[in-house]
């Protein structure tokens, strides 16, 4: 099929949205959409269509809408926070067992990440180079111009640092389960958990830095939870689905109560939630009784 949609005006695009039913002021609707893209707005409208169609439910507020919105942008920013806190404690934890178990400059050595197959450790040293390359850190040049005679790596602790998440993540999968173990440890969850974990917040964090919408969000990779024997806590009084939000907020609030139990975070989140009652709980996978979880106590 031919996609043969035209680009509409500001003003077009009001009209278009007030025509289907939208209860908008329309001098501040097309205010909005000369900040906000039509199209990531529509993300935010979906939820209030008559399906099939495009027509809204009736009653149906741009300001209401617009309430999603903001909340969406201010929890993205919450949770960034806290993925960024989580991202540093998990590279350092990474970075300090690998170091000790095969040198400055083992990652370089297939033998030393068992777990991927030679041609995913190739790749993954292609693109550390390419970071290297392309790194502006002081660092990154004093390094060269000082060791470049006899090396063309960084060592395993300033790779870390100019590599993006992805890039630990890959490096994570790869190494022996010993290092998993004792990383998960620290974290006081098994290891398969944690690696779940990982995968589920790399995708969080892609969402939040696309400016993506989040609130509402079907995870597409189901977050694995510990086993209701060694961790109940995870499982009652509060029954966590693993799908939504929620389950990546409780995973942050985890990880944090380890990581910097003096960060205030959970308050900034409570904070958030109260200024905007009108935002679905249940839409973000939030239980009626969620603040009885251990977890949040």
């Amino acid at each position: 099929m031919q996609y043969d949609k035209r680009p509409l005006s500001f003003d077009a695009q009001a009209d278009l949205l007030i025509d289907r039913g939208l209860v908008a002021d329309k001098s501040l609707l097309i205010t909005r959409l000369k900040s906000v893209n039509y199209y990531r707005l529509s993300g935010y409208l979906y939820p209030y269509r008559v399906l099939p169609g495009d027509n809204f439910k009736p009653g149906t507020s741009f300001d209401l809408v617009w309430q999603h919105y903001a909340f969406d942008r201010r929890l993205r920013v919450i949770l960034m926070d806290a993925i960024e806190r989580i991202e540093v404690s998990v590279r350092t934890l990474l970075i300090y067992h690998l170091a000790h178990q095969t040198g400055p400059f083992g990652y370089t050595d297939p033998a030393s990440l068992p777990k991927l197959l030679p041609a995913q450790h190739a790749k993954l040293m292609e693109r550390i180079a390419g970071d290297t390359r392309e790194s502006q850190e002081v660092f990154v040049e004093h390094f060269f111009s000082k060791y470049g005679d006899k090396h063309e790596h960084l060592p395993l602790w300033m790779a870390a640092e100019i590599m993006s998440f992805g890039r630990v993540l890959t490096m994570y999968r790869g190494v022996p389960p010993s290092i998993k173990r004792a990383m998960a440890r620290h974290y006081m969850i098994p290891d398969e958990v944690l690696t779940s974990w990982l995968v589920s917040l790399n995708a969080i964090r892609n969402v939040c830095a696309h400016h993506g919408r989040l609130w509402n969000r079907e995870l597409g990779y189901k977050t694995k939870l510990p086993s209701a024997n060694k961790n109940p806590e995870w499982h009652h009084p509060v029954t966590i689905r693993n799908n939504r939000v929620f389950i990546i907020l409780t995973i942050a609030q985890h990880f944090l109560k380890i990581i910097a139990p003096q960060s205030g975070w959970k308050n900034r989140l409570y904070t958030l939630l109260d200024a905007y009652p009108e935002i679905s709980r249940p839409s973000m996978g939030f239980p009626a009784n969620w603040k009885e979880c251990p977890i949040w106590q």
